[in-house]
Parts: structure tokens; sequence; C-alpha cells
């Protein structure tokens, strides 16, 4: 987030008719037997099977509601493993159609709860379970995981566990809330240009995940060391890719700068190598904010359907497969560069994002979600009048 730029320099930092996918074909027919037939509302992680119009699939990652016959690409979650024949009753739910209702998303798995940034230690952080209490809110996004060399550390100091940033998770599980890490950011020494290769990068973030039990990381992808460094994105994909394989229930996020109308280049970039490289990301979530723009409304609207344009166009989804995969990180009250986004406008952002499935939805922080009307950009407060975690309190209905 780039208000650490101002704020802490000084800190350490086509499928076939239904009638013929119920055609029982003999043994001599198929090589091998067809496994229990795919279902719509089951889950399957990796390595599982299923069976639909007389082929064999094995899931690659998380899926439900994904069908086999349509999601088995090279870059998609099925693996076809040929055809088969017998053994297996018929799919409990009729073949989508070639041209899947675009208003209606498709249960991806991939949406979480609002999840909006804490940052221990800084800004006069307020304990998890007050801003719990108060407004409803289940999830936090922590940041920020930093690196000394190679190793993961809350902000490059200190170690993972021990310090404000584990007493704070504890906490907040505790209250019986839900932690997701934040890795990067805009300033500090990170893991992505400290970790050489992708396997040792992959080791730093499992680290992470280990040491809380995680079921979702978000890498902050910023600034000229990661975000515009291409062999550095791609090391960053290469990781997530691994992690993807051995934690498959583990939801990756990548978190990044955007333009008014949808990814820049550098954004483009990161999304068609996940594609290229197989990184299989679930979400991947803009900040809409720093345009020098005065409406932030219509500018997230703008960023938001340029990155399901261009999520459509590098995966072949549908409209509602996009916004399945896709998140909105916000800034509260004043943006660095004064940007105004009232509470009234934050909650026509949360509107929009849940009318339409977003998986994702966050806003940078909690520790500024306070009233100081005409207190500018500061750590503690939002720099407009405002109620106490309002912010919060409207993102907790996403």
């Amino acid at each position: 987030m780039k208000l650490k730029r101002k704020l802490l320099v000084g800190i350490a930092v086509a499928t076939t008719a239904a009638a013929t996918a119920i055609i029982p074909m003999t043994a001599s027919n198929a090589a091998v037997a067809c496994v229990t037939a795919w279902s719509s509302s089951a889950v399957y992680t990796g390595g599982q099977t299923a069976s639909q119009n007389a082929h064999n699939y094995t899931a690659k990652w998380w899926t439900q509601n994904e069908s086999p016959a349509t999601h088995s690409g090279q870059w998609d979650v099925w693996t076809d493993n040929g055809a088969c024949g017998g053994g297996t009753t018929p799919p409990t739910t009729a073949p989508p159609t070639t041209t899947p209702p675009t208003t209606t998303p498709p249960s991806s798995g991939t949406k979480m709860a609002a999840a909006p940034y804490i940052y221990p230690g800084w800004g006069n952080p307020p304990a998890p379970s007050t801003v719990m209490n108060a407004t409803g809110i289940r999830a936090f996004t922590m940041a920020f995981v930093l690196a000394n060399g190679c190793n993961p550390v809350w902000d490059g100091e200190g170690g993972l566990t021990g310090g404000v940033h584990a007493s704070t998770i504890a906490a907040i599980k505790a209250a019986g809330g839900s932690v997701v890490p934040s890795i990067g950011g805009w300033s500090g020494n990170k893991l992505g240009p400290n970790c050489a290769t992708p396997e040792l990068l992959a080791g730093a973030y499992q680290k992470v995940i280990d040491a809380f039990g995680l079921q979702a990381i978000d890498i902050d992808i910023e600034n000229s060391d990661e975000f515009e460094n291409a062999v550095v994105q791609d090391r960053i994909l290469g990781a997530l890719k691994i992690v993807k394989q051995k934690n498959p229930t583990v939801k990756t996020i990548l978190t990044f700068g955007t333009s008014p109308t949808g990814p820049n280049y550098y954004g483009i970039r990161l999304i068609t190598q996940a594609k290229a490289l197989g990184a299989n990301i679930d979400i991947f979530a803009q900040m809409p904010f720093d345009f020098g723009g005065t409406d932030m409304y219509a500018a997230t609207v703008g960023a938001s359907e340029g990155l399901k344009s261009q999520l459509k166009t590098t995966f072949g989804y549908t409209d509602a497969q996009a916004y399945s995969h896709m998140g909105i990180s916000g800034m509260n009250g004043l943006s660095d560069q004064q940007e105004l986004t009232t509470t009234d406008t934050w909650t026509r952002i949360r509107d929009y994002a849940k009318t339409n499935n977003f998986a994702r939805f966050t806003f940078w922080s909690v520790n500024r979600d306070r009233g100081c009307a005409g207190g500018g950009v500061v750590s503690d407060c939002s720099g407009i009048a405002q109620s106490d975690w309002e912010f919060t309190r409207i993102s907790a209905g996403f």
C-alpha cells in the first residue's frame, strides 16, 4: 500500500448433448471404467477424480461447479484422462450449455469474507475484538510480511512468532475471526527480490502458511523491485504455483496497482504470465486509487471492468467467472493523492462488488477507520468526518 511510502520511511520496511452422457458403454469399448460421476455441488481438491460424458478427469486444484467437459484445457482446473466406460451413474445435473448465463456467477469457491487491512504496531492499532464487536467484521488482512534475507519476518524484523503481529493474529482467532497475511507492500525489504528461485520463495511463503495454519495468502506486489520487474514477477508466479500444488485449499491472491481503466502494462503482464506459467492464481485484486481523480466510484468501476475484460481475454472466462476471480482493495477517506472516498461512496463500491460476486473486498486500513476531518493523510484516521469503524462496518456487508 502506497501510504507506507509517505508515513513509514523510518520504519523497518463445447459440451455434448445430455443424452450422450448417459448412454452406457461396454467394457470392450474403453480401456478403463468410469470413476464416480461429477457433481456440480461437490468440492474437489487436487488429485481427486470425476467422470463426465464418458471421460475421466482429475482435478488439478480446488474446484466446485466447474464442469470437467468445459474446464479441461491446458490452463484450466481439470485434466482429461481420456475415454472411459461402465461402472458409473449418470451425472446428477445436466451438463452446462455452451453459452452459460453471465448474470449469475458460478459457485467457484473463491469468494472470501471482507478482510480490511490491519497493521499492528503502527497508527494506534485498535484491539481486534473492539472492531469485530462493533462492526460484525470477521476477517482481517495483516500487514506486512517482509524479508530478512529469504526468511519471512513481520515488518522485516523480529521474526514471525512472538511479536505483536502474532499476538494480534491470536486475538483475532480467539474472537472467531480469520487472518490473511499480506506479503510485500510498497516499501521495505521484500521476499520476491531476496529469494533467488521460485522454489526458495515458495519455501518462504510456506513458512508463513505453516506458522499460522492459513487458508489464504495475499501477495501485495508493488513498486519497481517486484511489480515492475519481469524476473521477480515470474519468480512470484512460479512460487505461488508451487504453493498451490502443495496446499490446494489455500487461496492465492495477487494485489497490485491499476489505472482508472484497468491493468496497466505491468498488470497485464502479471495476468498473462500467470496463465503462461500455470500459476493457478485464485484472485486478482486491484488497488483503485492514487489516480489524481475525484470520482472514486467511477474510477473503481472503470478499473474493475477493465480487469474483467483482461481476465476474459486471457483465461476465456465469462463475465461471471471473471468477477469471481477479482478483488477490490481500496483506501478509505483521503488517499495519498487527496482523492476522497466517503462512506457513501464506499457503500456504492461495496454494493457493486457484492452484486457482481467479487471474490475479495478490502481497504487500507482499519487503523485509519476513525474520523479526523481536515486531518490529512495520516496513519490513525481517515482525514474525513466519520464514525469510528464505519468503513469496516460497511465492508462487513460484502
